[in-house]
């Protein structure tokens, strides 16, 4: 068992509308979680099917603390657009999950 801080993306209050601008954005963001999955900080990330709730998307991070988590969600090109905002919160789970980014390079199909 560890230590992990799990991050829920909810819709933000600035929608970023259509266009090349919203493109640069969401490549910044899969940028940004395949940098920080590389960095061994981001164990899983990934959107949510329609949810009426305005929940976006999770991130699992491999760090101790709330405020860690914090730094690395803002360098986030949908955090910093207001597109989405985070709410964070310690979980404890099992060590194993450190294996996910590992495994998923295995089984992900090479381009």
């Amino acid at each position: 068992m560890r230590p992990y801080v799990l991050v829920i993306l909810k819709t933000g209050p600035r929608r970023v509308p259509e266009g090349d601008a919203r493109k640069v954005m969401f490549a910044g963001h899969f940028a940004n979680i395949e940098r920080l999955a590389k960095a061994g900080k981001l164990i899983v990330a990934g959107p949510f099917s329609d949810d009426t709730d305005g929940w976006r998307g999770l991130f699992l991070f491999a760090v101790d603390d709330i405020e860690e988590a914090k730094q690395l969600t803002a360098t986030d090109p949908v955090i910093a657009n207001g597109e989405m905002v985070a709410e964070y919160h310690r979980w404890y789970g099992s060590a194993a999950a450190m294996l996910i980014p590992e495994i998923h390079d295995r089984l992900s199909p090479k381009p």
